[in-house]
């Protein structure tokens, strides 16, 4: 196996400290250096309750399109589907069993006589 000496020295190191500090460490930045306005963040929210897509709102705003998109999963706003309100389902509840009988009524058509199955007659 080989290993630049830098990527050594930062394992030894983390030896150095304990058994915690030997795992991978995230690779997510410490600190925003530039971080999306506050502003911007509301109006992106905004854009996408009136339906817009992703790529309409980076061009109406002038931002990333990537920005756009970290922005509407981290509202949890990424799909459309997330904007249309869930239907409930109405449930008829009662206090006893059988206090509300629901009956499928659907006319049958008239049978003049029994069929070949009982009969064996297929003419």
């Amino acid at each position: 196996m080989v290993a630049c000496l830098k990527t050594v020295g930062k394992w030894m190191a983390r030896d150095a400290e304990g058994t915690a500090e030997r795992q991978d460490r995230s690779s997510q930045p410490h600190k925003l250096h530039r971080p999306t306005p506050v502003a911007t963040q509301a109006a992106i929210v905004a854009l996408r309750r009136h339906r817009l897509t992703g790529a309409q709102i980076a061009c109406d705003l002038a931002v990333s399109p990537a920005t756009v998109s970290r922005m509407l999963r981290r509202y949890g706003l990424s799909r459309m589907r997330d904007l249309e309100r869930t239907v409930l389902v109405q449930r008829y509840l009662r206090d006893k069993p059988s206090e509300l009988i629901h009956i499928d009524i659907r006319k049958l058509g008239r049978f003049e006589r029994m069929g070949h199955r009982i009969t064996g007659d297929r003419i």
